[in-house]
């Protein structure tokens, strides 16, 4: 099962969900706005995968800027971060797509997505 987390209006999102599709992935589409990941989420993704969270965070977005969290978060702990990224998630990196598929990651952040995608189905498909 593939969950892809996004925004129906990013473009970056857009060109995740182009993929899937094109390469007949099977995934359910995650509303960020709507259902945004929860503290345990993002913790898992933290801790569980490595995924640091400063990754987690859309460094490019307006919120983030607005509130100059550059600088905010040096002097945050982890669980601070976490309730912040839970809180509201137009601050969380888009898209993210959770896999736990065999063969693929579980989890993949951000714009290097398409590319991350490309590789893991060339790994598997050569195993097949």
């Amino acid at each position: 099962m593939r969950i892809l987390i996004g925004l129906k209006r990013c473009s970056t999102c857009k060109n995740v969900e182009k993929i899937l599709k094109d390469k007949n992935l099977v995934y359910e589409y995650r509303e960020i706005d709507k259902h945004r990941p929860t503290k345990d989420e993002l913790s898992a993704w933290a801790k569980n995968y490595g995924v640091p969270l400063s990754k987690l965070f859309n460094t490019s977005g307006v919120i983030y800027r607005e509130q100059h969290l550059a600088e905010r978060r040096k002097s945050m702990s982890e669980d601070e971060q976490i309730e912040l990224l839970a809180g509201n998630g137009m601050l969380v990196k888009r898209p993210i797509l959770l896999s736990d598929e065999p063969g693929e990651p579980s989890i993949l952040v951000g714009r290097d997505i398409s590319k991350k995608i490309d590789a893991a189905n060339a790994v598997s498909t050569a195993k097949n």
